[in-house]
């Protein structure tokens, strides 16, 4: 018990011993640590300091740098300034130089003219002196005063003015009465286009082909009944004679030929042929026709591009496949002038929409001209207005035959693709050979005139231009050649309308520059 007192006592008194010691310890320790820690915060400050102080002698270095780099920048594009000034400065001063150059030039010219004026104004009075003795000499010699020889001289002159004028009358007469004639000659073949005869079979029959001739006795029928028949439901004449396996149908109207054409190959392929199966197979050709005549019409606006157009005028347009003006099948003609009208709208910037409807519908009276009375203008004018059409394409229509005054540049272009579409070459009834052959006799006719250097026919043969030498003919011959050659064509060459006589003169002087 005792040695565990002592055991005890002495732990406690270790402890109050080594306590305060420890704590000693501790203190110090810190005091240590807190010491080492001032001197490295100290280090730390003075190694910031420093590092701070070399970045600012750097910062101030690169400043100076820039700062001399930009002096030695604006130093070099002053001396380029300079330079560019002392250039201006040497020019300037070449400018001047030659101006007062110029200047003591222009003096001396001046000085020059003013003599040669001078000289000029001398030399006119001794001139004109000249011209007084000279006058005063001829009245002398003639025994007439200058008044009495001018009256003589007006005299002459209003005598061969005279005589001229009578030429001009005389030639202007016979213009007037080929023109007329040409007025009647184009009247008379729109009659006959309009109203065709019979006798005009190049337009107005049609041939059925027959697989044999026996087939004719059955068209005609027991005592003539079954071509009795066909020929009072299509209104249209059968023409059967010698003309071996065929049968003419003939009539006037394009479309009773047509419904009279299918009517009677159907007939034929059917075999069976009486007055009852005949009016069967008119009627199924009026409906194939009728069919035909719609494809035609809407195939006509797909390929000009026209939309919204009635049906009823769609139809119409169809219709012109069966007519025909001058030889020229007037729906491809109208085709052809709405696709000119186009493009040349669209290269002038006009509108093409209405230029191209305008083309398409301009000779839509056409298809009833056989119908009503009045040209075909007019119906066409009465039909599009029926239809509502806008008023400028109704006077592109009524003013493409010149009829009215045209109201736009699209009623100017219907008229001009008209014109190109009936004049070019193998559009109506001309050959293209005698066409040909019509343009080389033209060019052949002017270049058989001295002095011509060449000649071209154009505007499909409506113009000859010819180029002259200038050395060789001059500009009043240049006239007289004009009247020579119309005058040689009249005589020896047959056209339609009238061909214009263009003789050009053109001089030309060129030198060079060195």
């Amino acid at each position: 018990m005792e040695n565990i007192l002592i055991i005890v006592v002495t732990f406690l008194i270790s402890a109050a011993i080594l306590i305060p010691v420890g704590m000693m310890i501790r203190k110090k320790i810190a005091e240590s640590k807190i010491q080492g820690a001032e001197i490295e915060a100290n280090r730390l400050l003075e190694n910031a300091k420093i590092e701070a102080e070399n970045k600012k002698k750097e910062e101030i270095f690169k400043v100076k740098e820039e700062m001399l780099k930009a002096r030695n920048e604006l130093d070099q594009e002053i001396r380029e300034r300079r330079g560019e000034v002392q250039l201006q400065e040497k020019r300037i001063i070449q400018k001047e130089e030659m101006l007062e150059k110029r200047s003591s030039m222009l003096d001396r010219h001046e000085k020059d003219l003013e003599q040669k004026i001078l000289a000029n104004e001398e030399q006119k009075a001794k001139l004109q002196e000249l011209i007084n003795e000279q006058t005063v000499e001829l009245q002398r010699i003639s025994g007439l005063t200058a008044e009495q020889a001018k009256k003589q001289l007006l005299e002459e002159l209003e005598k061969n003015l005279t005589d001229e004028k009578a030429a001009i009358i005389r030639e202007v007469e016979a213009k007037t009465k080929e023109d007329a004639n040409k007025l009647a000659r184009e009247l008379v073949g729109y009659a006959i286009q309009k109203c065709a005869a019979d006798h005009t079979s190049e337009t107005t029959v049609s041939v059925v082909s027959l697989p044999n001739d026996d087939m004719k006795g059955r068209i005609i029928g027991r005592e003539g009944r079954n071509i009795k028949a066909l020929e009072t439901l299509t209104g249209i004449d059968l023409i059967i004679d010698d003309t071996p396996e065929a049968v003419i149908l003939s009539g006037f109207d394009p479309l009773r030929r047509e419904v009279a054409k299918i009517a009677l190959e159907k007939l034929i392929d059917d075999g069976r042929i009486h007055p009852a199966k005949i009016e069967e197979m008119v009627e199924k050709a009026k409906e194939e026709v009728e069919a035909s005549i719609k494809a035609e019409g809407e195939r006509a606006m797909l390929e000009t591009g026209v939309n919204g157009l009635p049906v009823d005028l769609v139809k119409l347009i169809g219709k012109l496949k069966y007519r025909t003006s001058y030889g020229q099948n007037v729906l491809n003609h109208s085709i052809e002038v709405s696709n000119l009208a186009r493009i040349m709208a669209d290269e002038i910037g006009a509108d093409s929409k209405l230029a191209r409807r305008a083309g398409l519908l301009h000779d839509i009276g056409k298809a009833l001209d056989h119908d009503m009375e009045g040209t075909h203008v007019e119906i066409g004018v009465d039909v599009l207005r029926r239809f509502k059409e806008n008023e400028k394409l109704i006077n592109a229509v009524e003013a493409h035959h010149g009829d009215v005054e045209p109201q736009s540049i699209e009623a100017i272009l219907v008229q001009a693709a008209d014109a190109i579409s009936a004049s070019r070459p193998g559009a109506r009834r001309e050959t293209l050979e005698t066409y040909i052959k019509r343009l080389e006799k033209l060019e052949e006719i002017a270049d058989s005139f001295e002095g011509v250097e060449k000649s071209f026919a154009i505007q499909a043969g409506r113009e000859v231009r010819i180029i002259v030498k200038p050395d060789k003919i001059s500009d009043n011959e240049m006239i007289i050649m004009a009247r020579e050659v119309a005058k040689k064509v009249e005589e020896g060459m047959e056209y339609p309308g009238q061909i214009k006589v263009n003789v050009i003169r053109e001089t030309r002087a060129i030198e060079y520059a060195k």
